[in-house]
């Protein structure tokens, strides 16, 4: 009787040694925080590292589909082509649609005080600068995701 109760002891002593490394590991992965890379080159190459590029497009995608704008780029598009047509979409919507354009930074849910940062002059400038912030969101989305 003796040994059963040895043994019983020895399981409930493994079993709560596992719940504490579980609840460590839970609390360790929530304590990582998302940096994000500095530009849209570093954006690009990071989600190519961690396999996620194609979940960093599907996001645009969607996103982009659910502001009734369609950003026609395929699921096969090399980065720096993404980056091309990303930054000419935003001019285009800066200059065309001003309202869609903002609209989109809505549902993306671009960092307003960011947006209010950046200096408009330069449309050009401008648009490069919201496509970095608009694939930073994304990508941390897309980060976010892949984590949990």
């Amino acid at each position: 009787m003796n040994t059963l109760i040895q043994h019983e002891f020895d399981i409930n002593f493994y079993l709560i040694v596992l719940y504490q490394a579980h609840v460590y590991l839970i609390i360790l992965l929530k304590l990582k925080k998302f940096i994000a890379p500095q530009n849209t080159d570093l954006i690009l190459s990071e989600a190519q590292k961690k396999e996620l590029y194609h979940k960093l497009i599907e996001q645009l995608l969607k996103d982009f589909l659910l502001a009734n704008e369609d950003l026609n780029i395929p699921h096969s598009i090399s980065p720096i082509e993404l980056k091309i047509q990303v930054h000419k979409k935003i001019h285009q919507l800066i200059h065309n649609k001003f309202n869609v354009y903002l609209n989109l930074l809505y549902i993306i849910d671009v960092n307003e005080d960011e947006i209010k940062k950046l200096d408009g002059f330069n449309s050009v400038e401008l648009a490069e600068q919201v496509s970095y912030l608009i694939l930073k969101r994304e990508w941390q989305k897309v980060w976010y995701k892949n984590l949990y």
